[in-house]
């Protein structure tokens, strides 16, 4: 019977980049800075990494669908390199197959990786003119503004929620990531801006407006991982090790038979459960220390409140209001700005979430540093909330 990887993988390296426009730097040389920033945090040589990972989903370094970019960019010589994608699961993906890979025995010490140009490809996230057939053949909902904007919707519908009081809501979630996000020297947006600023910004996708949408960002993200016995003879103490990595794809069902009433995502539902029975988490919102999920949409975070069972049922939109997410609340969300604020080149996103929890739990997060952190869980969502894909994983001091 399977077990899980609880505690079988440590995570004795991260490295991340500066999110933001990044024009004068190419994808390989995004690749080189989070790498190097890695390595240098394991304190290892190149040549000890046994296999790697490359997180890439529409990025032009591609060559084919290979991974032949990561190898040529880091010197990878001789060893596996597998890309993956996983639309912005990607990130977590490729910390899956390294973390697997160490748990299996396949290898001492993996690799993972991701890295997005987003701003050299032009994508927006909105519709335009000249778009070819590809989104109305696969993404019939038009933009990705308007596939979120159903959250909305669905969960005003199915719960009774005022309209002002959602938006007011959805603006405290915002509100929030900029607070965040302003310490965070590695964020794409790094200024704080109130709440009537972001009520009255112009709308996208109603109720959604510009502030309730995150940007397009270029970055990358590391984690190097081993078994807990390899880390210790390195000399690492207090070891971040995996507790759970999970993922659950869509079958189409949501938008196939009537039973989804929109107002929520089932595949964060199925990956949460999965996860907090790896990691042996009975009640996550006492139990977990601090969240990263994916703020694609101030919405997408609020509906996802529930879906991670950390707020009650038609209850999120209240537990946003009065601060239970706060920085200095109960439990502490987008510490770093989230996609929101930090950035979110798809594929570095899941290990960017990752690289916070690192740094809190080992107490290196500066000026947003959280007082006694032990577990940390990160959450990615990729394609539209009925029909795509939602990573999870959760890390934690080993032991806890």
């Amino acid at each position: 019977m399977a077990t899980g990887i609880k505690d079988k993988v440590a995570i004795v390296g991260m490295g991340c980049t500066r999110f933001g426009e990044r024009w004068n730097a190419g994808t390989e040389d995004l690749l080189a800075e989070a790498f190097n920033e890695a390595l240098a945090d394991a304190g290892i040589e190149k040549a000890r990494i046994g296999a790697a990972w490359f997180g890439s989903a529409a990025d032009k370094i591609n060559v084919g669908n290979s991974a032949i970019p990561l190898s040529t960019a880091l010197r990878l010589d001789g060893i596996p390199v597998t890309r993956v994608e996983n639309m912005c699961a990607t990130g977590t993906e490729a910390l899956r197959g390294a973390a697997y890979a160490v748990a299996s025995g396949a290898v001492d010490i993996a690799l993972a990786i991701g890295a997005e140009k987003l701003k050299d490809t032009g994508y927006g996230g909105l519709p335009h003119m000249p778009k070819g057939t590809f989104n109305d053949l696969w993404l019939p909902y038009g933009s990705a503004p308007a596939g979120f904007a159903q959250l909305a919707a669905g969960y005003r519908t199915k719960f009774g929620v005022d309209k002002a009081e959602l938006k007011q809501a959805m603006a405290r979630v915002s509100w929030k990531s900029h607070q965040n996000g302003a310490k965070n020297p590695k964020a794409h947006l790094r200024k704080a801006v109130d709440m009537d600023t972001i009520l009255n910004a112009p709308l996208i996708a109603d109720p959604l407006g510009v502030f309730d949408c995150c940007g397009v960002s270029d970055g990358a993200a590391c984690a190097i991982v081993t078994t807990p016995e390899i880390a210790r003879s390195l000399g690492k103490a207090d070891l971040v090790t995996i507790k759970s990595l999970q993922l659950s794809a869509s079958s189409g069902r949501e938008q196939g038979y009537k039973e989804w009433d929109g107002s929520y995502v089932q595949n964060t539902r199925n990956a949460a459960q999965a996860a907090y029975r790896e990691a042996g988490i009975s009640n996550p919102r006492q139990e977990l220390s601090s969240l990263e999920v994916h703020d694609c949409f101030s919405i997408t975070e609020l509906v996802t409140m529930e879906d991670l069972g950390v707020s009650a049922p038609g209850q999120g939109w209240r537990d946003v209001l009065e601060g239970v997410f706060d920085a200095d609340g109960e439990l502490p969300c987008q510490i770093d700005g989230g996609l929101k604020c930090f950035g979110h080149p798809i594929a570095a996103s899941g290990l960017r979430m990752v690289y916070e929890h690192y740094l809190q739990l080992q107490g290196r997060a500066g000026d947003r540093q959280l007082p006694n952190p032990k577990l940390g869980l990160s959450h990615n969502l990729g394609g539209v909330p009925y029909n795509g894909v939602c990573a999870i994983s959760i890390v934690g001091l080993e032991g806890a």
